[in-house]
């Protein structure tokens, strides 16, 4: 087992810094107010324009952030997704107040993901608000919070969502790769939640009472300086703490399940000012093994001290506590206590050719912005429209569009090198078919038929012998080195059938006046240069003829009866939380001291 102690001895100074990004969605509201927290909300119309907007029953009215939701019945996943700042450390809380919605009493349950990463099965009450809190590193420009549906009939909602940026010199002693997942923050001693505006980053310090032989007291200190700790706990948090009243009791913190990876934070701060006869020392235990020096809480200022345990393959859970050493004239105590559960690696998402191929479909055909979110993960929670391997980083290997309701020309995703498989057809894409298809290396389907292109198809495709390409029902298009005409909508001798592509149901034969492409390549050119030596002679003839009857007439014109015969036109057709208890044991009183209980760890 690896373990990990620290004791923070704070000599730095640090300023705290406002949030680069601190954004609170209202979800399913429509109007933005500032509640009593002084935190400013928005609905989530600028985020979504999917779901369903929904309001909780008037009776189970818990607040104005929690009466509304948004729902969704489509997809298998749906997410919100903001800009943020990349290697930027950031909070992210989401919430869910079901509310009897829908009059059926029956909350759902469904999995809450990030960028990518499984986060937690969120399930819901009919009468109390549940939210979860991840903190992690930002690995690219945006970050995404998706809801997906994983039982028929349980429709994923979010009520709120929130997003606040933390500085990046916070919580340093879990590597970037890892995510947090908060387990609990209690402010000990205090009747009432901490939150913004007293804490600058509104982490919510929830209240913790004494109970179990812990009484409450409060610092006599005017002010108390917090931001020179590295995670910089609020200074009302650190007004109140709890201890025993027996200097020789010591305070239990409760116990960790063996199968999680574990990261406590303690924050110290001395209530009041000691003579020089009184001693508050203590140490923190795991199991009976002292894991730190001897802590004597500083007045008027913070001691931080953390543990993170990586182990997660020990056949027993650990139990922590705080123990008087044997000088101590006073008992333990504690302000303020961070419990995270710590995720497995975190994955590095789609591959970034993709993503940028992607983005270039999604910017040039409107129709496809409704998905948002990691393309690929989490497995099987991709996007629609796409297929995916199974590398760590997925690469897209087919793209299935085809009935989208797509128009316009055809936006630039070369990057996206890793497909095997496009199916556009039946759709309504314009302009000339672009020449980087043909470059794709892995490409061996392309079915672009129903649509509207026009010019030539590129060579790279039409000499392509290993690509199964599909055209048909673009009437506009023409061979590589034939020049194009426009389209003859005059029914005419000429017109041939054209049987519609295998993957659209026309329900009748569409006609072309073009003709296929290879009928035009086997006319020898012999016979062209006859025809045109033909056509020459009888010309020249009627001219004289017509030259001697105007003589003869006396200088009456007379023409010949009729028109000369018209050549027949021809043209071309070419056819997817770690909720972990971690409680205190109510067994686990020990003989050997007096112990009181803090907080279910």
């Amino acid at each position: 087992m690896d373990i990990h102690l620290l004791l923070l001895v704070i000599v730095f100074s640090a300023s705290s810094i406002s949030a680069q990004v601190f954004i609170s969605i209202d979800c399913g509201a429509s109007d933005s107010y500032t509640d009593g927290n002084s935190i400013p909300w928005s609905g989530d119309k600028d985020f979504f324009q999917d779901g369903v907007t929904q309001v909780v029953q008037s009776s189970n009215s818990m607040s104005h952030v929690m009466d509304t939701l948004r729902v969704f019945t489509a997809r298998k996943k749906n997410c919100y997704s903001i800009n943020a700042e990349k290697g930027g450390q950031i909070l992210v809380r989401a919430s869910f107040y079901y509310g009897n919605y829908d009059k059926k009493s029956s909350p759902p349950s469904f999995d809450l993901q990030f960028d990518g990463n499984h986060w937690t099965t969120v399930v819901t009450s009919s009468t109390e608000l549940v939210f979860y809190e991840a903190v992690y590193i930002v690995k690219g420009d945006t970050t995404s919070v998706c809801v997906a549906q994983t039982k028929p009939d349980q429709f994923p909602f979010i009520s709120a969502l929130e997003f606040r940026s933390l500085g990046i010199h916070m919580y340093n002693q879990v590597d970037s790769n890892y995510a947090m997942f908060t387990k609990n923050r209690v402010s000990y001693g205090s009747n009432a939640s901490v939150r913004f505006p007293d804490d600058a980053y509104d982490r919510i310090w929830g209240p913790g009472v004494a109970g179990n032989g812990l009484i409450d007291v409060s610092s006599d200190a005017i002010f108390i300086e917090t931001t020179k700790a590295p995670d910089e706990p609020p200074e009302p948090v650190m007004k109140n703490a709890i201890t025993t009243s027996s200097s020789s009791a010591y305070i239990s913190l409760g116990s960790n399940s063996p199968v999680v990876s574990i990261y406590i934070l303690m924050y110290f701060s001395e209530v009041i000012q000691l003579d020089s006869t009184q001693k508050r020392s203590f140490t923190f235990y795991e199991n009976n093994q002292s894991l730190s020096d001897p802590i004597i809480p500083p007045y008027v200022d913070v001691f931080e001290l953390y543990y993170k345990d990586n182990s997660t393959n020990s056949s027993s859970s650990n139990t922590f506590s705080l123990r008087p050493t044997t000088d101590s004239t006073l008992p333990p105590l504690i302000n303020a206590i961070e419990v995270y559960l710590v995720s497995d690696a975190l994955t590095d998402g789609t591959d970034s050719n993709d993503v940028t191929g992607l983005s270039s479909l999604q910017t040039g055909l409107v129709d496809l912005q409704q998905w948002s979110g990691d393309p690929c993960l989490p497995s099987p929670f991709s996007w629609e429209w796409i297929s995916c391997n199974t590398d760590a980083s997925p690469r897209v290997t087919a793209l299935h569009l085809s009935s989208f309701g797509l128009s316009g020309p055809l936006p630039d995703f070369s990057s996206m090198d890793a497909l095997e498989t496009i199916d556009m057809h039946n759709n309504s894409l314009s302009g000339p078919i672009p020449d980087f298809l043909g470059t794709l290396p892995n490409l061996k389907q392309l079915n672009l038929a129903d649509n509207k292109f026009s010019g030539d198809i590129p060579t790279s495709l039409s000499n392509n012998n290993n690509l199964k390409l599909v055209i048909t029902g673009n009437p506009d298009l023409c061979t590589a080195g034939k020049s194009c005409e426009t389209t003859d909508t005059t029914p005419t001798s000429s017109e041939f059938p054209v049987t519609p592509s295998s993957g659209r149901s026309t329900g009748k034969k569409k006609k072309s006046n073009k003709l296929p492409a290879i009928l035009g390549g086997t006319i020898p050119s012999v016979f062209v240069i006859w025809a045109i030596a033909g056509y020459s002679y009888v010309l020249n003839s009627r001219r004289k003829r017509a030259a001697v009857v105007a003589t003869g007439a006396n200088g009456m014109h007379n023409r010949p009866n009729g028109t000369p015969p018209q050549g027949t036109k021809f043209n071309v057709n070419i056819e997817e939380q770690v909720n972990v208890e971690i409680n205190v044991d109510p067994d686990d009183q020990q003989e050997q001291q007096n112990q009181y209980n803090a907080t279910n760890i």
